[in-house]
């Protein structure tokens, strides 16, 4: 599944975020950093590291590029300083359009991250059901990211899928069935 997905490339504008969240990996806790779309919620990318603030998240970042064929415009996080060098090495350019980094945020005015955080706490009520994770490598975030994107509706984005907002069309009244139909008949895998 996630095979065929990753040929899909979403419409994603010009303003992304990224924010962590720990999570509990095989009783020890790990780093999940994510990186969305900021208009339609549609999770771009993710990576599991092992600290905070020092953490190399290039991968993250140039994952997005890689995924969507674009860098952003602006990019706006918390004010960790990996973030930063990230923002650096993956979407800073001296030509223009150049990518903004918001990184002084609030929880009010006009920058927040308030969409991250409320992402955060989507995958912190799964990850407690679930007493955490067993490995870094569990098939479990991304399944989840799939879930996300492709399958529960939002109420902000007029219950449609962060997918249906990007404009990735799946038919069917069953999504599931759909999305594995499609898989299965492009023998990727699920």
């Amino acid at each position: 599944m996630q095979g065929y997905l990753e040929q899909i490339k979403p419409s994603v504008g010009d303003a992304w975020r990224t924010d962590e969240l720990y999570v509990k990996v095989g009783g020890n806790m790990k780093y999940l950093y994510a990186l969305m779309y900021d208009e339609t919620r549609f999770w771009i990318a993710q990576q599991v590291a092992d600290t905070k603030y020092t953490a190399n998240i290039n991968p993250l970042f140039k994952e997005g590029k890689e995924l969507t064929g674009k860098r952003p415009n602006t990019l706006i996080s918390d004010g960790a300083r990996n973030f930063n060098e990230g923002f650096k090495k993956e979407f800073f350019t001296v030509s223009n359009p150049r990518t903004r980094h918001i990184k002084h945020i609030r929880l009010q005015g006009d920058h927040n991250n308030n969409k991250m955080e409320r992402f955060n706490g989507e995958v912190r009520d799964r990850e407690k059901v679930m007493r955490g994770l067993k490995t870094v490598y569990t098939p479990i975030l991304k399944g989840y990211q799939i879930y996300h994107n492709y399958m529960r509706s939002h109420e902000a984005l007029n219950n449609k899928t962060p997918a249906e907002a990007c404009g990735i069309k799946v038919e069917g009244e069953n999504k599931w069935v759909s999305l594995i139909q499609n898989a299965s008949a492009k023998n990727l895998g699920f």
